[in-house]
C-alpha cells in the first residue's frame, strides 16, 4: 500500500484549511445624493458665517483706536470719524471714514483705516507738517510742503519760517503777470521744503521778491540768496557744504549751486 504523498503530509502539518473571511461591503451612496449633502453643508456653513458677521453680537464695533496724532487729539479724531459703534464690523465703510476725517480735519494728510477683529477699528493718522507760515490778521496760516493751507493758529510753531512776499517794484509787474501770487507762494513753499533740516530750524523768514529772487533770513543775522526754487536739492547740498567751509560767514549765495559764494565773516 502506497504511503501519503508529499502534498498530503504538508496538509497534515498545517492542519485543515482555514475558512475565508467574508468582507462586508458598505453600500455606496449615489453620486447625486453625495453632491446634495455637500451642497447642503456648504449652504449651512455660508448661512452661519453670514449670521456671525451681520446678525450676531460677536463681531460688532465696540471701540475706535487712534495712533499717529501730534497736534490733534485722539478724541478729535474719533469724534470726526463718527464710526457707527454697535454696527457689524464687516459693514463699516472704511472709505467713508477716511473721507470724513480728511474733510473735517484738514490737518490730516492721510489716514489708514483698518478693521481690528473682532471688535475694533484702527485709525492711523499722518498729520501735515508746516514748512511755511503766512501771517494774517495777527494769526498764522500753516502751509505744508505741497502748498496746502491746512490750519490757522494763534501762535507761530517753533522752527517754521514766515513768508515775506515783498515783490520789487521793477520786477513786480513782470513776475505777477507771468507767474501770479499763487505761483510765487508755491515757489516759496518749494524752497522751504528743500532746506536742509539744520538750516530750516534756523530760518526765520523766507523772502520773495520775484520768481528768481528768493532769499532766507537766518538767526544771528545771517542771510542766504537762494534764487529760484529750481535745483533745490543741489542748492541744499551746496549750502550745507558752504556753511561748513565758512562757519563764520554772514552771507551765502547758492543761487547758482555750481558757483557758490560766502562773505562777511
Amino acid at each position: 500500500m502506497a504511503g501519503p504523498t508529499t502534498a498530503e503530509r504538508q496538509q497534515r502539518k498545517s492542519g485543515p484549511p482555514r475558512p475565508q473571511r467574508m468582507r462586508m461591503r458598505r453600500p455606496r451612496l449615489p453620486r447625486s445624493r453625495t453632491l446634495i449633502i455637500v451642497l447642503v453643508l456648504v449652504v449651512l456653513l455660508g448661512a452661519g458665517a453670514v449670521w456671525a458677521l451681520y446678525g450676531s453680537q460677536w463681531l460688532r464695533l465696540e471701540r475706535v483706536k487712534t495712533s499717529g496724532t501730534r497736534v490733534l487729539t485722539p478724541e478729535e479724531v474719533r469724534e470726526a470719524a463718527d464710526a457707527p459703534v454697535g454696527a457689524p464690523l464687516i459693514s463699516v465703510d472704511t472709505d467713508a471714514l477716511e473721507d470724513r476725517l480728511r474733510s473735517k480735519l484738514p490737518r490730516i494728510d492721510s489716514v489708514d483705516v483698518v478693521r481690528s477683529w473682532p471688535h475694533a477699528i484702527g485709525l492711523k493718522v499722518t498729520e501735515r507738517k508746516p514748512v511755511l507760515l503766512i501771517e494774517k490778521g495777527g494769526k498764522f496760516v500753516e502751509v505744508d510742503a505741497k502748498g496746502v493751507r491746512f490750519a490757522t493758529v494763534g501762535r507761530a510753531p517753533r522752527g517754521v519760517p514766515r513768508l515775506e512776499m515783498r515783490v520789487d517794484r521793477e520786477s513786480a509787474a513782470a513776475s505777477l503777470r507771468r507767474f501770479g501770487t499763487d505761483r510765487l507762494l508755491r515757489e516759496a513753499v518749494r524752497v522751504a521744503g528743500d532746506l536742509p533740516e539744520a538750516v530750516a530750524r534756523d530760518t526765520r523768514n523766507v523772502k520773495v521778491r520775484s520768481y528768481d529772487s528768493i532769499s532766507l533770513e537766518l538767526k544771528g543775522g545771517r542771510t542766504v540768496d537762494w534764487g529760484s526754487g529750481e535745483k533745490g536739492r543741489s542748492k541744499a547740498t551746496t549750502l550745507t557744504a558752504l556753511m561748513k567751509a565758512a562757519p563764520k560767514a554772514r552771507h551765502f549765495d547758492v543761487s547758482v549751486p555750481t558757483a557758490p559764494a560766502s562773505s562777511g565773516s
